[in-house]
């Protein structure tokens, strides 16, 4: 509760109601939960509920407090807007998330995009659904070596049409911008505190877990 708490506020962790506990304390189990990765195993167990035949993914820049910066190789990048990380997102056909990575603020899309796709069991999958941002060659390669259709439109100054685009598909990639706005509500996932990767990591996990509950108490 406490930890649910302080990321749907984004509150320092010293500043937790005392009915909580002692945040020291609160803290500790946190950091240690999210190095033995308890969040994001079971994160791992409700997505396999997941339905797959369309997949659509997309990555949303986030804000890094200044209080979060101080720790090299943590994902935090620093640009003329300001400090910022960026979470790679893909959900599936009902806009629930699947999977997610967190990079630096200053990746672009298509160099994340592989990781991400490796990461999902494309097995059932009819279609991926991605906006111009991924236009690549190599990567609807390795989409389609999964015989999996790939649905991204390619750029204006590229000589190639869009016929193989699925349009009807494409209309509704607005499931991924849904739940990037859902997990946006937890002021703590809007606005990176965590000075370590794995801690956010762990907050992004809880957050798509919340969101999973009401799916899984009906199942």
């Amino acid at each position: 509760e406490a930890i649910l708490f302080r990321i749907r506020t984004g509150c320092p962790w010293r500043d937790l109601p005392q009915e909580f506990g002692k945040p020291n304390s609160i803290f500790k189990k946190y950091n240690r939960w999210s190095k033995n990765d308890k969040f994001m195993n079971i994160f791992k167990l409700f997505s396999k509920h997941a339905d797959k035949e369309w997949i659509f993914i997309d990555g949303s820049h986030v804000r890094a407090h200044q209080h979060s910066s101080g720790i090299n190789n943590q994902d935090i990048s620093k640009s003329i807007g300001g400090n910022s990380s960026k979470i790679h997102l893909a959900v599936d056909s009902n806009g629930n998330p699947i999977e997610f990575i967190i990079s630096d603020g200053t990746s672009h899309d298509i160099k994340i995009a592989p990781d991400l796709v490796s990461k999902l069991d494309l097995t059932e999958s009819e279609i991926l659904c991605a906006d111009k941002g991924y236009d690549s060659d190599n990567f609807r390669t390795q989409i389609e070596q999964t015989k999996t259709k790939s649905n991204i439109p390619r750029k204006s100054n590229t000589k190639s049409n869009n016929d193989h685009m699925n349009r009807n598909i494409y209309k509704i990639r607005h499931l991924v911008e849904n739940m990037f706005c859902r997990l946006e509500q937890f002021r703590g996932i809007a606005t990176r505190y965590d000075k370590l990767k794995r801690n956010y990591e762990s907050s992004v996990a809880l957050a798509c877990i919340f969101l999973w509950l009401p799916l899984l108490v009906k199942l």
